[in-house]
């Protein structure tokens, strides 16, 4: 199966560089084009990808098409290709567009929505799946296995895209603020710099796996840090009076 992927974006490329490097596809089975030739020609360079020349030469050498352009350019590329792309298995990572739109702007192709997220590019990603698509048996367990090779698929209800999207698709940001934040708190109290990261991002991704694992509620293994009167609840207590939860659920549902 030959993949190709119209948009080498930065969710792309993570995908892209993921697939390869999991061994679920070589790189000369991947079709790539993009209006930036250094993008291109950068993942040609450490993938072997192939580069087409423009979006109707991809599609034509493609089984499977990523769509992963910006939104605002997706309606003009469809138009482009929309004769070319009706045996095709489509795969759309563009935000904003479900499957009724699809089905609106390609009426007669076998099309998924789905959102991934850039950790993907190291195998650890989450990619939800739009739980009504038009992909047959086949071309869904393809779809499937492609993205649990970098990482989980968690198939939702098409209402619940906007806000799973919002969590997964922005969530590592956030996340990526959060260590840089705990880093610099450290940072000011002596901690080296690379020392900082290095503890932070250890700490956050031991504390994540705990919330998997034990599938407890992630109260209870707060509470289980906090001793009475302890230097934990301390900290607690100053996040509560910054408006710490209040501020991640606004970034939730802003990002939505």
């Amino acid at each position: 199966m030959k993949i190709g992927f119209i948009g080498m974006g930065n969710m792309a490329s993570a995908i892209c560089k993921g697939i390869i490097k999991s061994g679920f596809i070589s790189g000369e089975d991947v079709n790539s084009f993009d209006i930036d030739q250094i993008k291109q020609h950068d993942m040609k360079e450490l993938y072997n990808i192939q580069l087409c020349q423009n979006e109707n030469e991809l599609v034509k050498n493609s089984d499977v098409v990523i769509m992963a352009v910006k939104p605002n350019i997706i309606e003009k590329v469809i138009e482009k290709v929309k004769n070319d792309i009706q045996n095709k298995t489509i795969i759309s990572i563009v935000a904003g567009y479900s499957n009724d739109k699809y089905n609106q702007l390609l009426p007669q192709t076998h099309h998924l929505t789905v959102m991934p997220n850039t950790p993907a590019n190291v195998l650890q990603g989450i990619t939800l799946f739009e739980k009504e698509n038009t992909l047959d048996e086949n071309e869904l367990a393809f779809a499937r296995e492609l993205f649990e090779s970098i990482g989980e698929v968690c198939i939702i209800e098409n209402y619940q895209m906007v806000a799973g999207g919002a969590l997964t698709g922005c969530g590592p940001a956030f996340v990526y603020m959060f260590i840089e934040a705990l880093a610099d708190g450290a940072v000011l109290n002596g901690l080296p710099r690379d020392v900082a990261y290095r503890l932070a991002s250890q700490m956050v991704l031991g504390s994540a796996q705990m919330v998997k694992d034990t599938h407890m509620h992630p109260g209870i293994l707060k509470d289980q840090v906090c001793s009475p009167g302890g230097i934990t609840i301390k900290g607690v207590k100053a996040l509560e009076e910054n408006g710490f939860r209040n501020a991640v659920i606004e970034a939730i549902d802003k990002a939505k």
